[in-house]
């Protein structure tokens, strides 16, 4: 019985008062604007420095992930689509209205990122629409990196809001 009550005093189950949930939070979205249309950003950087082969490798792999996040969107978009739009729903209505602290915490990490993934998408098809290589396709992953990183700080911000206030009020309520 004490160990059980160790183990339950230990990992905090309450989402807003955990510091995994905000070391997860975190993580995400470091690794949101570091990995950019599934590049990382150093490439972008390096080639932009060095050039040449560096240039080359970088164009490589932004055509690969283009290619790749846009069969995807064009096989099975739709689907994802509509079980993103079911599963973020689910999680707002089960979250704000019904109360589960849970399907708030996940619907605050979910729902920024739901954004960035169609915002991927829109810049992967302008990348092979123009055929975009060299200081433009190093301008538009710039660009579409630092509109990432305004979604995750306005998300940290919300999300930071959204946990002091419910753990005042949950401490005010006596829980």
């Amino acid at each position: 019985m004490d160990w059980y009550r160790i183990v339950l005093e230990t990992i905090e189950l309450r989402s807003f008062s955990n510091l995994w949930f905000w070391i997860a939070l975190a993580v995400m979205w470091s690794s949101a604007s570091h990995w950019v249309l599934g590049v990382p950003f150093d490439m972008v950087m390096r080639a932009r420095r060095q050039g040449g082969q560096a240039e080359l490798d970088l164009e490589d792999m932004v055509r690969i992930n283009v290619n790749r996040l846009l069969y995807i969107s064009e096989v099975s978009g739709v689907w994802v689509i509509g079980i993103g739009c079911m599963i973020l729903s689910a999680l707002l209505v089960s979250g704000f209205v019904y109360g589960a602290e849970i399907s708030q915490a996940l619907f605050l990490l979910g729902c920024p990122m739901a954004l960035v993934g169609l915002l991927s998408v829109r810049i992967a098809l302008r990348i092979r629409g123009f055929g975009l290589t060299g200081p433009d396709l190093w301008r538009k992953l710039g660009t579409h990196r630092f509109v990432i990183q305004l979604i995750g700080m306005m998300s940290i911000f919300i999300t930071a809001l959204w946990g002091m206030f419910h753990n005042m009020t949950f401490t005010a309520l006596g829980g």
